[in-house]
């Protein structure tokens, strides 16, 4: 598969011109407030996207990982995110990928029904 097939199983065309309007740091300092653009998720990994922008034959993205042993903030490149693939057979599960959760509609982080993330961002933002 070449890397163009690849990205395209994540970038479609309407999640590009999404990512138009949040380029990498555009919500810097957003906090809470800063909008989720997209979600991926591959089992009980999500990629909760805020920023992304073409960066030649690839996109770079700005999120939240949440699901792995500590949930933080990252850059993830589509390319790398699309060729991975999760043998779970043996759990009669087949091959897992990121996929993009197509019922996800951009909103606040702080408006994401996510036990993890919020716990996250409580303890980064929320001061008693």
């Amino acid at each position: 598969m070449t890397t163009n097939n690849i990205q395209n199983r994540l970038i479609t065309p309407e999640l590009e011109e999404a990512l138009k309007g949040y380029p990498l740091y555009s919500q810097d300092g957003k906090k809470k407030d800063a909008t989720c653009i997209v979600v991926f998720s591959l089992g009980n990994v999500r990629w909760y996207i805020m920023e992304g922008q073409r960066e030649g034959d690839d996109f770079t993205f700005y999120g939240i990982v949440a699901g792995l042993q500590e949930t933080e903030y990252g850059y993830a490149s589509a390319n790398e995110m699309a060729s991975i693939a999760y043998d779970a057979s043996e759990y009669g599960l087949g091959t897992l990928r990121f996929e993009q959760d197509k019922q996800f509609k951009p909103c606040n982080l702080s408006e994401i029904e996510d036990e993890e993330l919020q716990e996250f961002l409580s303890r980064l933002y929320d001061k008693d």
